[in-house]
This record gives structure tokens, sequence and C-alpha cells, in this order.
């Protein structure tokens, strides 16, 4: 089929446990409300609209495009933290495990949580559940509200530039477009452009 397909990532917003640099996965924390004042609708008509089915990435899909349909999964959550959410770094900087951790999170587990593994085994399941969607519907541009690690795991998985999953930086506030044709797409490969642009006047965090 002829033709790009444009799928936008879009960072749910500031959070009052992401304000106090506290560790947020699976459970959730309110939007800042001068945050909340900032994200406003996006105006771009999307075919589909995903999102995480958690409360921070429900609202802010809400506030990106109201009236339109959403679909939420837990594919799209975000790495769970288990023993470790809500907590800082400056809680947790005397744990031994925290400190493996921290040399290597790809390989050492989060106490109760997911390893690197599985949270990537989850969103590749959500992704490849996506592309099928988009390929058999013919669908042109699709939105999906999702978490920091999803997005640099999926930017540094399918974008053009090969970064590595630490070297993305993806502030609250801010849009990544990536772009393929249908036949690239299909083959698995690289997108072919990728754009950023932010969403808010002043993005906080």
């Amino acid at each position: 089929m002829d033709g790009f397909v444009d799928i936008a990532l879009f960072r749910h917003g500031l959070t009052e446990a992401n304000k106090r640099y506290a560790y947020l996965g699976w459970t959730d924390s309110p939007l800042c409300p001068i945050d909340k004042k900032k994200i406003t609708e996006v105006p771009a008509c999307y075919d589909l609209i995903q999102s995480s089915d958690l409360g921070r990435c429900q609202q802010t899909a809400k506030m990106l495009f109201p009236g339109n349909n959403l679909e939420s999964g837990i594919e799209w959550r975000e790495i769970n933290f288990g023993e470790w959410e809500g907590r800082t770094y400056e809680e947790l900087k005397d744990d031994a495990v925290y400190q493996r951790w921290l040399k290597d999170p790809f390989s050492e587990s989060v106490p109760g949580g997911e390893t690197y593994e599985v949270f990537s085994e989850r969103v590749d399941w959500g992704w490849q559940k996506l592309i099928h969607r988009i390929l058999e519907k013919g669908i042109r541009k699709a939105a999906l509200v999702t978490h920091s690690g999803v997005i640099r795991y999926l930017l540094s998985k399918h974008g053009p530039e090969g970064k590595e999953f630490w070297e993305w930086q993806i502030p609250f506030g801010k849009e990544y477009e990536l772009f393929w044709n249908y036949e690239e797409l299909r083959r698995g490969e690289r997108c072919t452009l990728l754009r950023a642009a932010p969403l808010m006047e002043s993005p906080g965090g």
C-alpha cells in the first residue's frame, strides 16, 4: 500500500510524584494542577488513539483528544518498580540491591517489580498488536499516550538514529512523531523520519 504512516508518541503530564523525583511505575499520582492547565487539545486528526490504562495517561489523553474514542491497555504501562514505587533516590540510596540496579538496570531485578526483559517483552507485544491493526485497517495516523520508559524503549528500537535507551530525553509536554511508508513498517524497519514537537507553552519537568 502506498503512502506514509504516522505514529505519534505522547508522554503524560507532570504528576505530583514526578515533581518530587519519586519512582512511579504501576502506582498512580495525580497530575499537577499547573501542568494540567498547560495541556491543550491536539488539532491533528488521528484514526486510532491508544493509551496506558493508568490514570495519569488516561487523564492526559482525554485532555489532548477530547471527545475521541480512546483505547487503553496494560501493555503501555511504565515498568513496575515494585517495592520502590513512590520512593526517591534519597530514600533508597543506602539499599545494596538498589545500588546494583543503578549500575545495571537492564540485568538486575527490581524487588517485587519487573525486569527490563519482562517490561520490553510486554511493550513489544503491544507494539506488534498496534502495527498489525494499522496494516490491517490501512490506518494513516495513530497516537499513543504513555510513559517515558515506554517511549525511550520504542525510540531506541524503532527510531532512525539508533540511540540507546538512556540517550533519549523524554521531557513532559513533548510529542514524538515517527513516519514510515507501509512497506517499511510491514518489514519491521526503523522509521524513515522522526519529528519532535512541544505540546505545551512551558513544559514542566
